[in-house]
């Protein structure tokens, strides 16, 4: 495994191997996971290369404490790579991605105007420029991501729509601990306590698609899970919503399988997110 820190010398790998390999490319922040791990593994099977990018982007926080508490372990996430066979680790500092301050800003219209965009203003234009960036830097055939991150999911897809970025796009599905938490770099930062509790935002989950194939109204089902999350000590309810899984406007009436059901919480300052298709 090869573990480059520049632009330049990513290119000195990659460039005389782009004419005849395909290159699979994971973006994380690094404090990797057995979801990132899954996603590496999913590139080597269908990409000759495979290529990590392990960067925490400043421009995608509007929350100076989440950036500053962002799990950054570059060694051991290095191991983990290496043991999955991971080709290629491009691993650059703030000011190889950002040589000047950026000028550019991105407006994916109604889909970062709900759920995350409307928590987390400025966050989808940083994630926009980054990945723009990586794109263009690794140029990939092949682009993998995890399904958790649904919302970032549709800004891409239609980033690479919008800017005939010539890449594959692959969304694979979210990998969850067995008390099924979905796996993220942010549940290290969670106390025992947490971990016991946490699990609860997928049961919510479950319970909300078995309701829907019911047939039971959306708003009620809406109503009780999110008084369900706002009764169990230590949650702090940020949203829970039912939308179309191409557009992520809110639905009235169940769409099978065109919805996803999407959840937010605060446990203490650590931020959760999670979501299922129905």
């Amino acid at each position: 495994m090869i573990v480059v820190h520049t632009i330049a010398d990513l290119n000195n790998v990659l460039d005389p191997l782009r004419s005849t390999k395909s290159i699979g490319f994971v973006p994380t922040m690094g404090a990797l996971h057995e979801g990132h791990l899954f996603l590496i593994k999913t590139a080597n099977e269908n990409t000759d290369i495979s290529v990590c990018s392990i960067f925490v982007n400043p421009t995608q926080f509007n929350n100076a404490h989440d950036l500053a508490v962002y799990p950054r372990t570059l060694d051991a996430d290095c191991k983990l790579l290496e043991k999955t066979n991971c080709d290629i680790v491009f691993a650059p500092e703030a000011n190889e991605m950002y040589t000047m301050p950026h000028e550019i800003k991105f407006d994916f219209g109604s889909l970062e105007h709900v759920m995350e965009g409307k928590f987390r203003p400025g966050h989808f234009n940083g994630v926009g420029i980054v990945v723009s960036k990586l794109f263009n830097i690794v140029r990939p055939n092949k682009a993998y991501f995890g399904q958790k991150d649904f919302q970032q999911c549709a800004v891409i897809r239609r980033l690479i729509i919008d800017l005939s970025f010539q890449i594959e796009f692959i969304v694979c599905e979210t990998m969850s601990e067995k008390s099924g938490l979905a796996m993220s770099s942010r549940n290290k930062n969670l106390s025992i306590e947490q971990m016991e509790t946490a699990p609860i935002l997928y049961k919510c989950l479950c319970q909300a698609k078995e309701k829907l194939e019911a047939g039971r109204p959306l708003s009620l089902i809406k109503n009780e899970l999110e008084q369900v999350l706002k009764d169990t000590s230590g949650i702090e309810l940020e949203y829970f919503e039912i939308a179309n899984r191409l557009t992520l406007n809110t639905l009235d009436i169940f769409e099978p399988g065109n919805t996803v059901i999407c959840i937010a919480v605060f446990m203490g300052k650590t931020r959760l997110i999670d979501n299922v298709v129905a």
